[in-house]
């Protein structure tokens, strides 16, 4: 049974600073990739991020510059530093995991919500 445990969401104001970690447990295997998501309200879920067991990451243009993805592997914790917040980051951020092999998975976080004051 794979667990995505997210933490550090909350409350800031516009070109503050907060940090999201998520641990996962279980059977993630040793090829996976590791992100982050967000969905608004009345907005579909969009990716934010996302880093490879091999430390390859992506970012949506619209966080690039701003925020920061990193993982540690032997604590299977990844992490986000989101940095210069603007109130249309505003969302719930979800933590996902997806497991390459002959089946991939998939999993998600119960999400953590961010909230970006103007």
């Amino acid at each position: 049974q794979v667990q995505l445990v997210e933490s550090g969401g909350g409350f800031v104001q516009a070109g503050g600073s907060l940090r999201l970690s998520c641990a996962a447990s279980g059977s993630i295997g040793s090829t996976n990739s590791m992100g982050w998501y967000r969905q608004a309200p009345g907005k579909q879920r969009e990716l934010v991020a996302t880093i490879t067991s091999g430390s390859s990451a992506n970012y949506a243009d619209s966080v690039k510059g701003r925020f920061t993805i990193s993982r540690d592997n032997p604590k299977n914790t990844v992490y986000l530093q989101m940095s210069s917040l603007k109130p249309e980051d505003t969302a719930v951020y979800y933590c996902n995991l997806w497991v390459r092999g002959l089946v991939p998975r998939n999993y998600w976080g119960q999400g953590t919500q961010v909230t970006v004051s103007s």
